[in-house]
Protein backbone atom coordinates (compact mmCIF):
# COMPACT_ATOMS: atom_id res chain seq x y z
CA UNK A 1 0.00 0.00 0.00
CA UNK A 2 2.96 2.64 0.67
CA UNK A 3 3.74 2.45 -3.05
CA UNK A 4 0.62 3.17 -4.22
CA UNK A 5 0.31 7.30 -5.50
CA UNK A 6 -0.69 10.00 -3.11
CA UNK A 7 -4.79 10.49 -3.87
CA UNK A 8 -5.53 13.32 -1.11
CA UNK A 9 -2.85 15.63 0.56
CA UNK A 10 -4.03 17.90 3.12
CA UNK A 11 -0.95 20.72 4.22
CA UNK A 12 -1.70 22.28 7.47
CA UNK A 13 -5.44 22.34 7.35
CA UNK A 14 -7.07 24.57 9.85
CA UNK A 15 -10.74 25.54 10.26
CA UNK A 16 -11.97 28.54 12.92
CA UNK A 17 -15.43 29.33 13.63
CA UNK A 18 -15.78 32.98 14.07
CA UNK A 19 -17.55 34.57 16.88
CA UNK A 20 -18.36 37.54 18.63
CA UNK A 21 -16.58 37.87 22.28
CA UNK A 22 -19.22 37.82 25.32
CA UNK A 23 -18.07 39.44 28.57
CA UNK A 24 -17.12 36.39 30.71
CA UNK A 25 -14.88 35.17 27.28
CA UNK A 26 -13.06 38.75 27.25
CA UNK A 27 -12.74 38.24 31.09
CA UNK A 28 -10.77 34.80 30.62
CA UNK A 29 -8.95 36.55 27.72
CA UNK A 30 -9.89 34.37 25.51
CA UNK A 31 -8.32 34.02 21.32
CA UNK A 32 -10.78 36.55 19.50
CA UNK A 33 -9.86 34.93 15.95
CA UNK A 34 -12.77 32.12 17.55
CA UNK A 35 -12.61 28.44 18.09
CA UNK A 36 -10.10 26.06 16.40
CA UNK A 37 -12.21 22.84 15.44
CA UNK A 38 -9.64 21.89 13.25
CA UNK A 39 -6.08 22.66 13.87
CA UNK A 40 -2.54 22.59 11.44
CA UNK A 41 -3.52 19.01 10.20
CA UNK A 42 -1.28 17.46 7.76
CA UNK A 43 -2.43 13.77 6.20
CA UNK A 44 -1.95 11.83 3.21
CA UNK A 45 -4.52 9.37 1.79
CA UNK A 46 -2.89 7.00 -0.99
CA UNK A 47 -4.92 5.68 -4.07
CA UNK A 48 -6.88 2.61 -2.89
CA UNK A 49 -6.58 2.78 0.94
CA UNK A 50 -9.09 3.12 3.41
CA UNK A 51 -7.80 6.08 5.87
CA UNK A 52 -9.84 5.72 9.71
CA UNK A 53 -10.34 8.84 11.66
CA UNK A 54 -10.96 8.08 15.24
CA UNK A 55 -11.22 10.28 18.64
CA UNK A 56 -14.04 11.53 21.26
CA UNK A 57 -17.01 13.57 19.83
CA UNK A 58 -15.97 17.28 19.28
CA UNK A 59 -12.22 16.33 18.44
CA UNK A 60 -12.76 17.98 14.82
CA UNK A 61 -13.10 14.55 12.43
CA UNK A 62 -16.48 15.54 10.91
CA UNK A 63 -15.30 18.75 10.60
CA UNK A 64 -12.36 17.81 9.09
CA UNK A 65 -14.76 15.59 6.65
CA UNK A 66 -16.62 18.05 5.50
CA UNK A 67 -13.44 20.42 4.44
CA UNK A 68 -12.47 17.46 2.31
CA UNK A 69 -15.73 16.94 0.82
CA UNK A 70 -15.76 20.96 -0.17
CA UNK A 71 -18.97 21.47 1.83
CA UNK A 72 -16.72 23.91 4.25
CA UNK A 73 -13.64 25.83 3.29
CA UNK A 74 -10.77 25.97 5.43
CA UNK A 75 -9.76 28.92 7.36
CA UNK A 76 -6.02 27.95 6.61
CA UNK A 77 -3.89 25.18 4.90
CA UNK A 78 -4.51 23.32 1.74
CA UNK A 79 -6.39 20.91 0.73
CA UNK A 80 -5.40 19.26 -2.73
CA UNK A 81 -6.88 16.00 -4.96
CA UNK A 82 -4.61 14.05 -7.69
CA UNK A 83 -5.95 15.12 -10.48
CA UNK A 84 -6.12 13.07 -13.63
CA UNK A 85 -4.19 12.99 -17.06
CA UNK A 86 -6.64 15.85 -18.04
CA UNK A 87 -6.54 18.06 -15.26
CA UNK A 88 -10.00 16.79 -13.65
CA UNK A 89 -10.06 16.26 -9.87
CA UNK A 90 -11.72 12.74 -9.16
CA UNK A 91 -15.49 12.67 -7.96
CA UNK A 92 -16.40 12.25 -4.56
CA UNK A 93 -19.37 11.33 -2.70
CA UNK A 94 -20.27 11.21 1.24
CA UNK A 95 -22.11 8.67 3.22
CA UNK A 96 -23.72 10.81 6.67
CA UNK A 97 -24.07 9.65 9.79
CA UNK A 98 -28.38 9.95 10.02
CA UNK A 99 -30.22 7.33 7.17
CA UNK A 100 -33.07 9.00 8.40
CA UNK A 101 -32.59 13.03 7.71
CA UNK A 102 -30.15 12.11 4.88
CA UNK A 103 -32.59 11.17 2.37
CA UNK A 104 -35.48 13.05 0.86
CA UNK A 105 -38.86 11.60 2.13
CA UNK A 106 -40.81 13.26 -0.92
CA UNK A 107 -38.58 11.08 -3.71
CA UNK A 108 -39.33 7.69 -4.13
CA UNK A 109 -35.87 5.40 -4.13
CA UNK A 110 -35.47 5.97 -7.98
CA UNK A 111 -35.67 9.46 -7.84
CA UNK A 112 -33.23 9.40 -5.17
CA UNK A 113 -30.65 6.70 -6.26
CA UNK A 114 -30.69 8.58 -10.08
CA UNK A 115 -29.71 12.12 -9.36
CA UNK A 116 -26.37 11.43 -9.24
CA UNK A 117 -26.88 9.88 -12.47
CA UNK A 118 -28.44 12.19 -14.17
CA UNK A 119 -26.50 15.43 -12.55
CA UNK A 120 -22.81 13.54 -14.06
CA UNK A 121 -24.43 12.58 -17.38
CA UNK A 122 -23.67 8.34 -16.62
CA UNK A 123 -26.35 7.20 -18.08
CA UNK A 124 -28.66 8.35 -21.06
CA UNK A 125 -32.37 7.82 -21.29
CA UNK A 126 -34.30 6.82 -18.85
CA UNK A 127 -34.22 2.81 -19.15
CA UNK A 128 -30.76 3.40 -18.83
CA UNK A 129 -31.28 4.91 -15.68
CA UNK A 130 -33.52 2.63 -14.07
CA UNK A 131 -31.65 -0.29 -15.34
CA UNK A 132 -28.49 0.98 -13.22
CA UNK A 133 -30.40 2.01 -10.77
CA UNK A 134 -31.78 -1.56 -10.32
CA UNK A 135 -28.02 -2.71 -10.46
CA UNK A 136 -26.81 -0.59 -7.23
CA UNK A 137 -30.07 -1.21 -5.49
CA UNK A 138 -29.28 -5.04 -5.94
CA UNK A 139 -25.97 -4.42 -5.46
CA UNK A 140 -26.09 -3.27 -1.91
CA UNK A 141 -28.55 -6.27 -0.92
CA UNK A 142 -31.67 -4.54 -1.95
CA UNK A 143 -34.61 -5.59 -4.40
CA UNK A 144 -35.10 -3.92 -7.77
CA UNK A 145 -38.89 -3.73 -6.00
CA UNK A 146 -38.27 -0.97 -4.08
CA UNK A 147 -37.16 1.30 -6.93
CA UNK A 148 -41.20 2.37 -6.24
CA UNK A 149 -41.38 2.59 -2.83
CA UNK A 150 -40.26 5.97 -0.26
CA UNK A 151 -37.61 5.99 2.16
CA UNK A 152 -40.24 6.20 5.04
CA UNK A 153 -41.08 2.26 4.66
CA UNK A 154 -37.80 1.23 5.48
CA UNK A 155 -35.47 0.78 8.07
CA UNK A 156 -32.84 2.40 9.04
CA UNK A 157 -30.17 -0.46 7.95
CA UNK A 158 -32.10 -0.41 4.99
CA UNK A 159 -32.02 3.56 4.73
CA UNK A 160 -28.29 3.31 5.00
CA UNK A 161 -28.13 0.97 2.07
CA UNK A 162 -30.12 3.44 0.15
CA UNK A 163 -27.64 5.97 0.72
CA UNK A 164 -24.84 3.53 -0.18
CA UNK A 165 -26.50 2.90 -3.63
CA UNK A 166 -27.06 6.89 -4.00
CA UNK A 167 -23.59 7.12 -3.41
CA UNK A 168 -22.43 4.49 -5.43
CA UNK A 169 -24.37 6.15 -8.09
CA UNK A 170 -22.01 8.70 -8.94
CA UNK A 171 -19.67 6.45 -9.75
CA UNK A 172 -16.97 8.44 -7.54
CA UNK A 173 -13.61 7.83 -6.95
CA UNK A 174 -13.34 9.00 -3.43
CA UNK A 175 -15.74 8.16 -0.17
CA UNK A 176 -16.26 9.87 2.65
CA UNK A 177 -18.02 7.86 5.22
CA UNK A 178 -18.81 9.87 8.51
CA UNK A 179 -19.91 7.57 11.61
CA UNK A 180 -22.01 5.71 8.97
CA UNK A 181 -23.30 2.76 11.50
CA UNK A 182 -23.29 4.42 14.75
CA UNK A 183 -27.18 4.88 14.43
CA UNK A 184 -27.55 1.27 13.64
CA UNK A 185 -28.44 -1.42 15.71
CA UNK A 186 -25.38 -3.83 16.62
CA UNK A 187 -26.51 -6.47 14.34
CA UNK A 188 -27.37 -4.61 11.47
CA UNK A 189 -24.40 -2.60 11.86
CA UNK A 190 -22.33 -5.79 11.24
CA UNK A 191 -24.38 -6.08 7.95
CA UNK A 192 -23.54 -2.60 6.57
CA UNK A 193 -19.84 -3.04 7.64
CA UNK A 194 -19.25 -6.05 5.57
CA UNK A 195 -21.22 -4.49 2.84
CA UNK A 196 -18.64 -1.66 2.83
CA UNK A 197 -15.95 -4.04 3.21
CA UNK A 198 -17.04 -6.11 0.01
CA UNK A 199 -17.68 -2.75 -1.85
CA UNK A 200 -14.40 -1.30 -0.96
CA UNK A 201 -12.91 -4.44 -2.06
CA UNK A 202 -14.72 -4.84 -5.67
CA UNK A 203 -14.47 -1.27 -6.33
CA UNK A 204 -11.22 -0.61 -5.21
CA UNK A 205 -11.96 2.95 -3.76
CA UNK A 206 -10.09 5.58 -1.84
CA UNK A 207 -11.70 6.44 0.98
CA UNK A 208 -11.96 8.24 4.50
CA UNK A 209 -13.73 6.75 7.05
CA UNK A 210 -14.77 8.61 10.06
CA UNK A 211 -15.86 6.94 13.48
CA UNK A 212 -15.51 6.89 17.47
CA UNK A 213 -15.37 2.63 17.67
CA UNK A 214 -12.27 1.25 17.50
CA UNK A 215 -13.27 -1.89 16.74
CA UNK A 216 -15.17 -0.71 13.66
CA UNK A 217 -12.10 1.35 12.43
CA UNK A 218 -9.78 -1.32 12.96
CA UNK A 219 -11.60 -4.05 10.44
CA UNK A 220 -12.04 -1.30 7.71
CA UNK A 221 -9.09 0.72 7.40
CA UNK A 222 -5.28 0.32 5.97
CA UNK A 223 -4.24 3.21 8.37
CA UNK A 224 -5.34 5.67 10.83
CA UNK A 225 -5.66 9.14 12.55
CA UNK A 226 -6.30 10.03 16.13
CA UNK A 227 -7.57 12.92 16.37
CA UNK A 228 -7.83 15.34 20.49
CA UNK A 229 -9.36 18.71 20.43
CA UNK A 230 -8.55 19.24 16.83
CA UNK A 231 -5.21 18.05 16.50
CA UNK A 232 -3.72 14.69 14.85
CA UNK A 233 -1.64 13.52 17.45
CA UNK A 234 -1.01 9.85 15.81
CA UNK A 235 -0.89 8.24 12.81
CA UNK A 236 0.23 4.93 11.52
CA UNK A 237 -0.87 1.69 9.52
CA UNK A 238 -3.87 0.32 11.49
CA UNK A 239 -2.19 -3.29 13.18
CA UNK A 240 0.83 -1.10 14.44
CA UNK A 241 -1.46 1.16 16.24
CA UNK A 242 -3.14 -1.28 17.73
CA UNK A 243 0.02 -3.50 18.25
CA UNK A 244 2.33 -0.34 19.70
CA UNK A 245 0.53 3.21 20.25
CA UNK A 246 3.12 5.32 20.56
CA UNK A 247 0.76 8.33 22.19
CA UNK A 248 -1.11 8.25 25.13
CA UNK A 249 -4.63 9.37 24.25
CA UNK A 250 -4.19 6.25 21.53
CA UNK A 251 -3.78 3.75 24.32
CA UNK A 252 -6.41 5.34 26.89
CA UNK A 253 -9.15 4.98 23.24
CA UNK A 254 -8.22 1.59 23.58
CA UNK A 255 -8.55 0.76 27.11
CA UNK A 256 -11.65 2.52 27.15
CA UNK A 257 -13.09 0.12 24.26
CA UNK A 258 -14.02 -3.39 26.31
CA UNK A 259 -15.02 -5.08 22.55
CA UNK A 260 -10.84 -4.52 21.80
CA UNK A 261 -10.34 -7.12 24.53
CA UNK A 262 -12.49 -9.87 25.02
CA UNK A 263 -10.93 -11.47 28.09
CA UNK A 264 -11.83 -7.96 29.75
CA UNK A 265 -15.52 -6.34 29.36
CA UNK A 266 -15.06 -4.22 31.85
CA UNK A 267 -15.35 -0.29 30.72
CA UNK A 268 -12.08 1.95 31.39
CA UNK A 269 -13.47 5.60 30.76
CA UNK A 270 -10.97 8.31 29.96
CA UNK A 271 -10.19 10.41 33.15
CA UNK A 272 -11.48 14.08 33.30
CA UNK A 273 -13.27 15.98 30.53
CA UNK A 274 -12.75 17.56 26.54
CA UNK A 275 -11.31 20.85 27.38
CA UNK A 276 -13.45 23.31 25.81
CA UNK A 277 -11.93 24.19 22.39
CA UNK A 278 -12.79 27.41 22.44
CA UNK A 279 -10.10 27.91 25.48
CA UNK A 280 -7.41 24.57 24.69
CA UNK A 281 -4.87 24.14 27.22
CA UNK A 282 -1.25 25.46 27.02
CA UNK A 283 1.66 23.05 25.77
CA UNK A 284 0.11 20.05 24.87
CA UNK A 285 -3.61 19.79 24.55
CA UNK A 286 -3.80 16.35 26.10
CA UNK A 287 -1.93 17.38 29.65
CA UNK A 288 -4.91 18.09 31.22
CA UNK A 289 -5.75 14.06 31.28
CA UNK A 290 -2.68 12.27 30.69
CA UNK A 291 -1.34 10.59 33.11
CA UNK A 292 2.21 11.02 32.00
CA UNK A 293 1.92 14.79 31.93
CA UNK A 294 4.90 16.60 33.25
CA UNK A 295 5.86 20.13 33.50
CA UNK A 296 7.25 20.10 29.54
CA UNK A 297 3.63 19.49 28.70
CA UNK A 298 2.09 22.08 30.62
CA UNK A 299 4.10 24.73 28.90
CA UNK A 300 5.10 23.40 25.11
CA UNK A 301 3.49 22.27 22.30
CA UNK A 302 4.89 18.63 21.69
CA UNK A 303 7.20 17.89 18.15
CA UNK A 304 5.67 15.75 15.46
CA UNK A 305 7.98 12.52 15.62
CA UNK A 306 8.37 9.79 12.79
CA UNK A 307 7.95 5.93 13.87
CA UNK A 308 9.97 2.95 12.42
CA UNK A 309 6.29 1.53 10.83
CA UNK A 310 5.96 5.28 8.64
CA UNK A 311 3.63 6.97 11.07
CA UNK A 312 4.06 9.82 13.40
CA UNK A 313 3.10 10.85 16.50
CA UNK A 314 3.17 14.38 18.89
CA UNK A 315 4.28 13.68 22.01
CA UNK A 316 7.04 15.09 24.17
CA UNK A 317 7.70 11.22 25.95
CA UNK A 318 9.27 8.21 24.49
CA UNK A 319 6.79 5.69 26.03
CA UNK A 320 6.11 1.89 25.42
CA UNK A 321 2.57 1.66 25.37
CA UNK A 322 2.69 -1.70 23.69
CA UNK A 323 1.36 -3.79 26.36
CA UNK A 324 0.80 -1.79 29.61
CA UNK A 325 -2.18 0.36 30.11
CA UNK A 326 -1.80 4.15 29.93
CA UNK A 327 -3.18 4.39 33.69
CA UNK A 328 0.37 3.65 34.49
CA UNK A 329 1.78 5.85 37.26
CA UNK A 330 3.64 9.05 34.99
CA UNK A 331 7.32 8.06 36.66
CA UNK A 332 7.49 5.23 34.48
CA UNK A 333 7.77 8.12 31.47
CA UNK A 334 11.09 9.25 29.94
CA UNK A 335 11.71 12.56 27.86
CA UNK A 336 12.93 11.89 24.55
Amino acid sequence: MSSAPDFLILNHVSKIYRRSQGFLERLKKADASGTKAVSDVSLTVRHGETMGLVGESGCGKSTLARLVSGLMEPTAGEIAFRRDAAGRTPRLQMIFQDPYSSLNGRWTIEDIVAEPIRVHRLRQGRAAIRARVDELLTQVGLSPADAEKYPQEFSGGQRQRICIARALAGEPEFLILDEPTSALDVSVQAQILNLLRDLQKNLSLTSLFITHNLSVVRIMADRIGVMYLGELVEEAPSEELFRRPHHPYTRLLIDAAPDMDIGDRSLHPIAGELPNPAFPPRGCRFHTRCPFAGDVCRTTAPPQKTTEAGGMFRCHLDLDLSNASANMPASKAKTA
